[in-house]
């Protein structure tokens, strides 16, 4: 996808990748830059630094009604919705002792607003013959999320379903992407290492944490080349690898550098 011209909409739109994404969204061309999130206040001061391309709305993923009601406010402002880019996330730092409450939240911000988007943008896309959808899963939803259970499943849950819809609906017209990154300069890793948490703790350890802004350029890459799998982090593609070849010696050695960073 050329960003030029084009209809984007950003969910977690008001920090991180969801900020980046849309900085590097602008400075494409895009004709306009809808961002969406749980804060307000915080939402618009990003669509204010970015100019009057960029509009931003209060937004909470995992109510429906509420997600159905941002695209058809954004068609009918914009006319259509080019590109939606599910990029909420949220980590818990749990494994099985998290209560139902995490993982009832990790589904729902993880995946069913990733199901929800899609629900409320495809039939505009369809009928109009083409669209993106760019869904922001981590490196987690390939890999694994030491430390963190629901983390971990629910972006496996992820991956599924962006490929899932990949192969349904590519012959159609519509492009759906897999935004994988490993370790990302963000709030959620920041917080993450302040709690201690084991998952941080080992992202933090297992290679190049980047700036949000080289993550939105690996994405701005991967659109233009319409690939499904975007890894910002090109080493998840080996590690994935050798995790298929050689699932027992893959285990071996997330368990050696958790004993280190235990010690």
């Amino acid at each position: 996808m050329n960003l030029t011209d084009r209809i984007a909409v950003i969910t977690g739109g008001a920090g991180g990748i969801g900020a980046a994404l849309a900085r590097r969204f602008a400075a494409e061309g895009a004709a306009a830059v809808v961002l969406a999130d749980l804060d307000g206040d915080a939402v618009r001061a990003v669509a204010e630094g970015i100019g009057p391309l960029a509009h931003a709305t209060t937004l909470d993923v995992t109510d429906e009604e509420q997600v159905k009601a941002l695209v058809d406010d954004t068609e009918r402002r914009y006319g259509r919705i080019d590109l939606f880019c599910a990029n909420a996330g949220v980590t818990s730092g749990g494994g099985i002792e998290a209560d139902d409450r995490a993982w009832d939240r990790a589904w729902r911000v993880n995946v069913l607003a990733h199901v929800y988007s899609a629900r409320a943008v495809l039939p505009g896309m369809l009928t109009r013959g083409g669209g993106h959808l760019l869904h922001t899963c981590s490196a987690a939803g390939v890999l694994t999320a030491v430390g963190d259970a629901p983390y971990t499943a629910t972006k496996h849950a992820a991956v599924a379903f962006a490929e899932w819809l990949s192969i349904t609906y590519r012959d159609r017209g519509i492009r759906v992407s897999a935004l994988c990154p490993q370790g990302v300069d963000t709030p959620m890793l920041a917080d993450g290492l302040a709690a201690g948490h084991l998952g941080a703790r080992v992202t933090a350890a297992s290679g190049a944490v980047l700036t949000p802004d080289q993550v939105a350029d690996a994405a701005v890459a991967g659109l233009a080349e319409e690939r499904f799998l975007i890894l910002p982090h090109p080493e998840v593609a080996g590690y994935a690898r050798r995790r298929a070849e050689d699932p027992d010696g893959w285990q071996a050695g997330l368990r050696k550098l958790v004993r280190r960073l235990s010690a």
